[in-house]
């Protein structure tokens, strides 16, 4: 059996992106109901539930630090290079939400499945 993360203030880092609201109503890997208006990811490795803060970094100009915390409900992105896929509400709250729709961000677990409350 699988350990579950602990939190952690070592950050993931790399590039998020965001998956389109048409797939609104498909299921999630976990076999939620995927809504765009939820602050949920995909990640390919960490557990269903585990909640992460990601902050997106600042570019040179110091735009950016933009944080939103989400919970892991679905499995990817499938696109190599690329740490997590928020939902649309996520990525809005992050400041990814646009034409390109990626962006560097870093990701620290704030709480493993375990420790939520239900």
């Amino acid at each position: 059996m699988a350990v579950p993360p602990t939190p952690s203030l070592k950050p993931e880092c790399g590039i998020a992106s965001y998956y389109h609201a048409t797939l609104a109503g498909n299921p999630t890997a976990n076999g939620e109901t995927y809504d765009p208006a939820l602050l949920t990811a995909a990640h390919n490795s960490l557990p269903f539930d585990t909640v992460v803060l990601v902050r997106r970094r600042p570019d040179e100009d110091g735009d950016g630090g933009e944080t939103v915390t989400v919970r892991i409900n679905d499995r990817g992105p499938f696109v190599e290079g690329r740490i997590i896929d928020l939902s649309p509400a996520a990525a809005k709250k992050v400041g990814i939400f646009g034409e390109d729709g990626v962006d560097d961000v870093c990701l620290v677990i704030m709480a493993a499945p375990q420790d939520q409350p239900r």
